[in-house]
């Protein structure tokens, strides 16, 4: 399980090992530099969560690497240390992006404080950045390709008026993206969207979920003035069926957005009075390969962002593998490849033989939970903050909500995704 890690950098050996000692002591992962240049590409190399970083320095000072760390997209939280003399100089440092400053001689206590906020500082920055991507991602309907632009089209047109809408293709396709690019276009956008998984519903637990019970309140009545999204309307029970068609007869202040296959032969006449009637086609991957490349730059720009590490780059062999590959996943399946470049790969820049065996690559199947690990030991640390990651972003950055999901505690969680 990994821990923080904070990076020193310090010209005075003694400073160095000082606040090595302390900051270890506290239990987090320490490295340290004496110089500038070092420092930056230390910084560089590791993924660090806070930097303590001295003004003066030999070389290039410390206002300079901090300089430099930034125009090379480096986000890490910077504390700067300043001397006698040099507090306007720290000051102005705060201005060009360091979180805060310690005096020397240094207090323990204070610097361990600010090394603190800074780092409670560092997890809000990146539970924001996880849900303003998770906000874009669930509205934005991604691709320049002529199915992608007619899907924009058709949901933007769906979205001015007040109907319903069924959205038809298939699963991972971005049906439910293109029901929440509605939902946030549409009158009401200011109401709830309220899901329900209508595939997971049997006829007997899924009248609870539905209509609610004694002392529950079922999904129909929050999504009362908002918008519904029936998910896979079409594997609804048929007795649910029939008693949503009739509940919707009775309660027309909601609006139903539905997602089903192309072809949904699951959906009963009744209900699909109410359900179909625009109709917004959703084109599977395969028949948008134009848009292959650039999703997937986009997912490892955002998952990057996300997860707080450097955004690796994909070469153009494996960028021609993916748009080969035929996604029965779909958007969903390319998804799911890239954040596991992004995490296990092992290098920066994503080759051919770095993609699963099914893709033309060297390394197992995506779904294989096997790696090229020296150990068993290696592969179980590597797939546990794999896992750990993804529950965090599920839950859109909730550490609480991500722990409870992966049944662990939230201290476990967070040394974990390190």
């Amino acid at each position: 399980m990994g821990r923080e890690r904070i990076l020193v950098v310090d010209d005075e050996p003694g400073v160095r090992s000082m606040l090595e000692v302390i900051l270890r002591d506290e239990g987090y992962e320490v490295a340290s530099a004496g110089t500038g240049e070092e420092g930056a590409r230390v910084a560089e190399e590791g993924a660090f969560d806070a930097l303590l970083l001295d003004v003066w320095l030999p070389g290039i000072d410390g206002i300079e690497t901090l300089a430099r760390l930034r125009a090379k997209g480096v986000d890490t939280e910077v504390v700067m240390i300043s001397g006698h003399g040099t507090i306007d100089t720290a000051v102005k440092a705060t201005k060009a992006g360091a979180f805060d400053f310690v005096e020397k001689p240094l207090s323990l206590e204070k610097t361990l404080v600010v090394v603190r906020n800074a780092l409670r500082q560092r997890h809000l920055e990146r539970r924001n950045r996880s849900l303003l991507a998770q906000l874009s991602r669930d509205t934005e309907i991604f691709g320049e390709s002529e199915a992608a632009l007619r899907v924009r089209r058709a949901a933007d047109a769906a979205a001015a008026v007040d109907a319903s809408v069924l959205i038809c293709g298939e699963r991972g396709s971005g049906r439910e993206t293109v029901a929440r690019h509605i939902h946030a276009a549409g009158p009401r956008r200011e109401q709830a969207l309220v899901q329900v998984p209508c595939g997971a519903l049997d006829a007997e637990s899924g009248g609870t979920v539905l209509f609610g019970g004694e002392a529950v309140r079922g999904r129909l009545a929050i999504a009362e003035r908002g918008s519904l999204f029936l998910e896979d309307v079409d594997a609804l029970p048929v007795e649910l069926q029939s008693r949503l068609a009739a509940w919707l007869s009775a309660h027309a202040d909601v609006r139903v957005l539905a997602s089903a296959a192309p072809e949904p032969d699951g959906l009963l006449q009744p209900l699909r009075a109410h359900v179909d009637v625009i109709r917004v086609a959703v084109s599977p991957l395969r028949e948008r390969r134009e848009d292959i490349g650039p999703l997937a730059i986009r997912f490892m720009r955002d998952l990057a962002r996300e997860y707080g590490r450097t955004e690796r780059k994909l070469e153009p062999e494996a960028i021609a593998a993916l748009v080969r590959h035929d996604w029965p996943a779909n958007v969903r399946g390319l998804r799911n490849v890239i954040e596991r470049l992004l995490l296990l790969a092992p290098r920066d820049e994503i080759r051919l033989e770095d993609l699963p065996a099914e893709l033309g690559g060297g390394s197992p199947p995506v779904d294989d939970l096997y790696a090229p690990f020296p150990s068993l030991e290696e592969g179980r640390r590597a797939f546990e903050r794999y896992y750990l990651r993804r529950a965090l972003r599920e839950a859109g950055g909730d550490i609480e909500a991500a722990a409870r999901r992966a049944g662990v505690s939230a201290s476990e969680l967070r040394a974990g995704i390190e």
